[in-house]
């Protein structure tokens, strides 16, 4: 066994009690989590001085706290602030979503761009664009069809329960149904309509306001407790209906609301970013890779791989390539030769 494996396989646990409540704590994910909240900060501040018009760290420091000069201030706190957080947060939103997918279905290649989740809030989010409804409403209903995609990958999947196998096929079946129904769409409408639906599609963090960044963060602050709170019972559905149910746990009633709370994640970073590929899938690979089963802690570093991931991929398609890409091309370029590795590894055969 090498080290790592060992180490994963005997964490340092510490016991920590607080009146009548106690819980322990991986060290070794405690600094895990530590390292990348220190690269996550240090990529963000980095990334508000690069630009057309570049600030020096010091610059952005004081434009940020509101004592720089007027066009710093105005460049950091308007025009890249407010896109660095939501590229932070749109990232988190996915990763945590496909922690709970892949814990849910007990399937590393799942997530919810691959099993129809996100195509869902696509499609209705593509028919609201192009039908010339107003885009402040646009994450709600990108929230409701992903949550309508959901329930129904979940009823088309039920025979007296719900296999994972069976999700994963109903639901690799109905995100082509949806992805015909949005093209479709695209093709339908006239090119004036259609255009900033295109645009949408793409995966992008680009004009994001405050707004924007209120709504990601309230949708967090509630949907990410919940799922902290939730990692105990995925730990035990992983074990079995059977085990679960012996263990007093209600099976279906407790896969319905990690089907809710990860479909919360999903459509609020999609209803306000787009689709954006493949951070569900492979951030939550590399969190337990190196931290172990997923848990309340493991969770929480998935969130911060998972902003470091976008912000990432945001700078590179802005600022390192010949023309300004997308960030839902940065990371279809970097996860589809990763899904394809992961593929190959789990040995898939159908």
């Amino acid at each position: 066994m090498s080290a790592a494996s060992e180490a994963r396989a005997h964490p340092p646990l510490r016991t920590v009690r607080a009146g009548g409540v106690s819980f322990r704590l991986n060290l070794r994910t405690l600094g895990l989590v530590g390292l990348a909240a220190a690269a996550l900060f240090a990529l963000a501040a980095w990334s508000l001085t690069l630009g057309s018009f570049p600030i020096p760290l010091e610059g952005v420091l004081r434009a940020v706290l509101g004592r720089g000069s007027e066009d710093h201030e105005f460049i950091v706190r308007t025009l890249r602030l407010p896109r660095l957080l939501s590229a932070l947060m749109v990232g988190a939103a996915l990763a945590m979503s496909g922690a709970i997918f892949q814990g849910l279905v007990r399937n590393p290649l799942v997530s919810p761009d691959i099993i129809g989740i996100n195509q869902g809030a696509t499609l209705v989010a593509v028919f609201w664009i192009v039908t010339g409804q107003g885009r402040t409403t646009l994450a709600p209903v990108a929230f409701a069809g992903a949550v309508a995609a959901a329930l129904a990958v979940y009823l088309l999947s039920w025979r007296g329960g719900v296999a994972p196998n069976r999700l994963v096929l109903v639901g690799i079946g109905l995100n082509a149904a949806l992805a015909a129904g949005t093209t479709y769409l695209l093709v339908r409408f006239p090119i004036e309509q259609v255009g900033a639906a295109v645009a949408w599609s793409a995966g992008s963090v680009y004009a994001s306001t405050w707004s924007d960044v209120t709504t990601l963060g309230a949708a967090l602050a509630i949907l990410t407790p919940a799922a902290m709170v939730l990692m105990w019972h995925l730990r035990i559905l992983q074990f079995g209906d059977d085990t679960a149910t012996s263990l007093g746990l209600p099976v279906e009633a407790t896969r319905l609301t990690l089907v809710l709370v990860g479909c919360g994640f999903s459509a609020i970073a999609v209803g306000l970013a787009g689709p954006i590929g493949f951070v569900a899938l492979m951030v939550p690979h590399v969190a337990r890779m190196l931290a172990g089963a997923m848990t309340a802690s493991v969770l929480v570093l998935t969130a911060l791989l998972g902003a470091i991931m976008l912000l990432a991929s945001d700078v590179v398609g802005q600022y390192f390539l010949p023309v300004t890409l997308p960030v839902g091309v940065i990371t279809a370029v970097v996860g589809a030769p990763y899904f394809l590795f992961l593929l190959y590894r789990s040995n898939v055969r159908l």
